[in-house]
């Protein structure tokens, strides 16, 4: 039965955050914000917001922080090495000047910034959280300021006929009601099926509740790479990774400080290798895009990641 309250939880947080990312949309189209900015903000918010849902039904219960810190580790590990590497074996990933400059070096210093906490003082604190919000509020106001030098150039129509306002908002509302929904489920749900299995919270994390967070990732960079759009599966999973770390992390500390797991630094450093590699990828090639070969790599990788931490579960 909780197996099952687990896919019926995630289901509701992929209609929530699709609900929410259209009405958002909608809300700024009708106030003409551009569609640099939309993509920057909502949308990249939008596809994290089942990882904020989760960890803030986490975070607000000190029994189950470990859930909240391996919901961020597992699905930045997911979206690297399974979306990322999945998607180019679909179409090599293209990437943009402003990613190798600013975007793969900040998700790389990200859990890079996050061992020191935790090799010093084994949490990440109410501080830390406040540091993290501040270092993301920083990444938006060069991304924003950034996206609206752009504005006056981006005057292409919008595609198809709006709605009403009052439509979007209502589906703002309701896609806010499903996340919630859904969080609660799979953080409940997950709990009863790691006590009932002797199965650590930070093992679930990593594995069921970071994939289920990180689907709506997953299917927009898939349906990218099958429209040859394979640029924006980098930007949608880079961007995802920075706003899970300094955001969603950092919420989640300053409501509750994050205790450190077992295979904690292990985990974040395979988190830190992830973007190493991507970063590597892109900056050694004169196309400067991750290929087939590439993505195969991410993803054997990864595999023979999961196969040792299954194998010392104990």
């Amino acid at each position: 039965m909780q197996y099952l309250l687990i896919i019926i939880g995630f289901g509701l947080l992929i209609f929530g955050a699709n609900y929410l990312v259209d009405g958002a949309v909608g809300v700024a189209k009708r106030f003409k914000v551009s569609d640099l900015v939309i993509g920057l903000t909502i949308v990249a918010f939008g596809t994290s917001a089942p990882e904020l849902v989760v960890n803030l039904f986490a975070a607000f219960d000190p029994l189950t922080t470990d859930i909240a810190l391996t919901n961020i580790i597992g699905s930045n590990q997911i979206n690297v090495f399974i979306i990322l590497g999945t998607t180019a074996l679909v179409f090599p990933i293209k990437s943009q000047l402003s990613s190798r400059k600013f975007d793969i070096p900040l998700s790389l210093a990200a859990p890079l910034l996050l061992l020191l906490p935790i090799i010093f003082r084994n949490e990440v604190s109410r501080m830390d959280g406040v540091l993290l919000l501040v270092i993301f509020s920083f990444f938006m106001f060069v991304i924003v300021r950034k996206s609206l030098k752009t504005r006056m150039t981006d005057d292409s129509p919008s595609e198809g006929k709006l709605l009403k306002t009052r439509v979007y908002i209502l589906m703002v509302i309701g896609g806010l009601i499903l996340l919630v929904a859904g969080g609660k489920i799979i953080v409940d749900s997950a709990v009863t099926i790691a006590e009932s299995l002797g199965i650590s919270q930070s093992v679930i994390g990593l594995t069921i509740v970071a994939l289920g967070t990180s689907l709506p990732e997953l299917a927009t960079s898939v349906v990218a790479a099958f429209k040859k759009n394979s640029d924006i599966a980098l930007g949608n999973v880079i961007g995802s990774n920075i706003y899970n770390f300094f955001l969603i992390l950092g919420i989640s500390a300053t409501i509750q400080p994050l205790r450190a797991y077992h295979n904690i630094i292990i985990d974040l450093v395979m988190v830190a290798l992830s973007c190493f590699l991507v970063l590597v990828f892109v900056m050694t090639n004169k196309k400067h895009e991750i290929k087939r070969w590439e993505g195969g790599l991410l993803v054997s990788i990864y595999l023979a990641y999961l196969f040792w931490m299954i194998a010392n579960l104990n």
